[in-house]
């Protein structure tokens, strides 16, 4: 079942009693900014995913000789963590007898 013309007739009277005539062109220009601004939101993203992938793919090239696969995807040797110099242990109870 989809909306005919008559659905569509209604909705929009509908939404004119409510908003009224002179808030209507208001409404709809606060609609079509906020349209506007989330296609260009769209289209930032857009143009800077490739400038990422472009800029990764140029860090290997850079050494040559090295194997890409290993530089791009290779992490840091796991650094390890000093201890924090603990009290020495007693030998009492835990419940303090």
């Amino acid at each position: 079942m989809s909306i005919g013309i008559w659905q569509v007739i209604l909705i929009l009277m509908i939404v004119l009693i409510l908003f009224g005539a002179g808030k209507l062109p208001k409404v709809m220009g606060d609609v079509a900014k906020g349209v506007k601004s989330f296609k260009s939101g769209l289209k930032d993203d857009e143009d800077d995913a490739p400038k990422t992938i472009t800029a990764e793919r140029a860090t290997p090239a850079a050494t040559p000789g090295a194997s890409t696969h290993a530089t791009a995807y290779a992490a840091p040797p796991p650094t390890p963590h000093a201890a924090p110099d603990a009290a020495p242990a007693r030998d009492e109870p835990v419940g303090g007898r």
